[in-house]
């Protein structure tokens, strides 16, 4: 699965290879999303989208979804250090919101890939 926004292998040592569970923080991810895609509200406070960013990295970082973690991290520091006009954290945003387009469009294909018997059994095994 080349150029995968999400990580499985970091996902799974995540969950301690538990398949089912990595698939429940899959679907946790997916909700959770909308609510922090609404903070990130370049007319805000940049401390509340930064904050939105903050919370977004950690869980991008635990599914593995590592450029939804960078582009995270930037709108942070940008938000906490040097808070831009409306345009300019409209575009650090927008970096974030299309990272996390890609994050959520590959959660089906990583709850489908996690689904494989094979990838189960043998995940199982070395628990």
């Amino acid at each position: 699965m080349a150029d995968m926004p999400i990580d499985i292998d970091h996902l799974l040592s995540m969950t301690g290879g538990d398949a089912d569970l990595a698939d429940e923080v899959i679907g946790i991810f997916q909700q959770q999303a909308q609510i922090w895609s609404r903070m990130l509200d370049p007319r805000a406070e940049a401390s509340q989208w930064a904050d939105a960013a903050h919370t977004l990295k950690g869980a991008a970082l635990s599914i593995g979804a590592s450029d939804l973690a960078a582009a995270c991290d930037a709108a942070e520091q940008v938000g906490r250090n040097t808070p831009p006009s409306p345009a300019g954290a409209a575009l650090v945003l927008n970096d974030v919101k299309d990272q996390l387009s890609r994050a959520l469009e590959a959660c089906s294909r990583v709850s489908h890939a996690l689904s494989r018997p094979g990838l189960r059994a043998s995940k199982a095994s070395n628990s």
